[in-house]
């Protein structure tokens, strides 16, 4: 993984595979299309929970942020769970591998389904983060471990602000280093934009949990957010799993905005596939 290589072998070769430059889709048949959203309640805390109310029965996943993890603590993972819901506990560790593997741990205690560590932090934090999970699910007994993925590069970046920390390359570049710097550490994912989803998709396999921020439905605000795409081109690219805020939970009716966007992606799969 030389930082000598050109952006475009970066681009055509990743984990060492040729990959070409179009969508390879998440082959995950047993996932409905609302198991495939996740709802970021990036909220104060009233509010999110009357989202959760509001979503119950319908979506399957909520993602619990930096804003409502520490204004309540990690007792929230475990109220959204007992409203039927698998959590996302988005917290992005970034410390010394020995806080890693701890912070991990406790994630994983307090119910999390999934969570992120920066990869960034380098292969030793990563490996201490999957450590952390795995000690704590089997402490816990589960029958299946949370699944951790690693973040890449934050979908609010562009050139620009990658400049701005020291990174020369573009987005594609530094999220394929990254990626790659992940797998050899054994992560299960990434959390990545989906202009990059295809070409994790095509090197990592099916197997792959692909996260993609930055999904915002057509003609939505794209807020914060640099690298975009609508719900129905990150799942053709690739990716496993939607993040999407906004659009749904400020929505006046978050419960039927949850279900246009399910609508508005079986319906674009039906018009693929005839």
């Amino acid at each position: 993984m030389s930082n000598g290589r050109s952006v475009m072998s970066k681009e055509r070769s990743v984990m060492g595979k040729e990959v070409e430059n179009h969508g390879t889709p998440s082959r995950l048949p047993n996932l409905a299309t609302r198991e495939r959203i996740i709802v970021a309640l990036d909220c104060p805390a009233e509010q999110a929970r009357a989202l959760a109310r509001q979503l119950k029965d319908e979506a399957c996943w909520l993602k619990v942020g930096m804003t409502l993890y520490y204004a309540t603590g990690p007792q929230i993972v475990g109220e959204l769970r007992e409203l039927g819901f698998r959590v996302f506990v988005d917290l992005k560790l970034h410390d010394i591998p020995h806080q890693v593997r701890g912070a991990a741990a406790s994630i994983v205690r307090a119910g999390a389904d999934m969570l992120t560590v920066h990869a960034l932090g380098g292969t030793a934090m990563l490996k201490a983060a999957g450590e952390g999970v795995r000690e704590a699910a089997e402490g816990l007994s589960l029958a299946t471990q949370p699944t951790l993925l690693a973040i890449t590069v934050l979908t609010s970046m562009d050139d620009a602000s990658l400049q701005q920390v020291g990174i020369a390359h573009d987005p594609l570049h530094e999220v394929i280093v990254l990626t790659e710097l992940a797998h050899e550490a054994g992560c299960d994912g990434v959390v990545c934009s989906p202009r990059e989803a295809q070409y994790i998709r095509a090197s990592w396999g099916p197997e792959a949990a692909i996260v993609t921020p930055g999904v915002r439905p057509a003609g939505a605000d794209r807020g914060d957010q640099s690298r975009v795409a609508t719900p129905s081109e990150a799942l053709r690219a690739g990716a496993s799993h939607l993040v999407i805020g906004r659009p749904i939970t400020a929505a006046a009716d978050p419960r039927s905005a949850f279900e246009e966007i399910v609508r508005s992606i079986n319906e674009s799969d039906r018009d693929t596939d005839e």
